[in-house]
């Protein structure tokens, strides 16, 4: 069965974009590698920053422990950073609780939309729970 072992994710500064998402999941960026930037999640997928000047904002999610996710959002909130329970940006200031778990969303300094979540999402029909 194939795994994701790397996506390439266009930023203003590699180093910055880096050094934001590595300090967020409690991690160090590793070294540069030819143009890219590295962050490495603990399942072993990297995320390659690389510098861009069109810069095309996505979603990334990130599924964490609940250890995780009290530390992360701890320093989401040191930060002073927005963050919100919902996709689209509602309910600031907030988290959701979808399917027992825990989830934050949060933009990056590109405008990249991350979300930390608990439990992996269940079917699609099950979004309002």
């Amino acid at each position: 069965m194939a795994a994701l072992n790397h996506i390439i994710i266009p930023a203003k500064d590699k180093d910055a974009s880096a050094a934001f998402l590595a300090g967020i999941l409690g991690t160090e960026p590793r070294p540069q590698w030819g143009p890219f930037r590295p962050v490495q999640t603990s399942n072993g997928v990297t995320l390659d920053f690389v510098d861009s000047r069109d810069v095309r904002t996505q979603h990334y999610a990130f599924l964490v422990d609940d250890g995780e996710f009290d530390a992360a959002f701890g320093r989401i909130r040191q930060a002073g950073l927005t963050y919100w329970a919902g996709p689209h940006k509602e309910q600031p200031g907030e988290i959701n609780h979808h399917w027992g778990g825990r989830g934050v969303y949060f933009e990056d300094p590109n405008g990249h939309l991350l979300e930390l979540i608990t439990k992996p999402y269940g079917e699609l029909s099950d979004l309002n729970n």
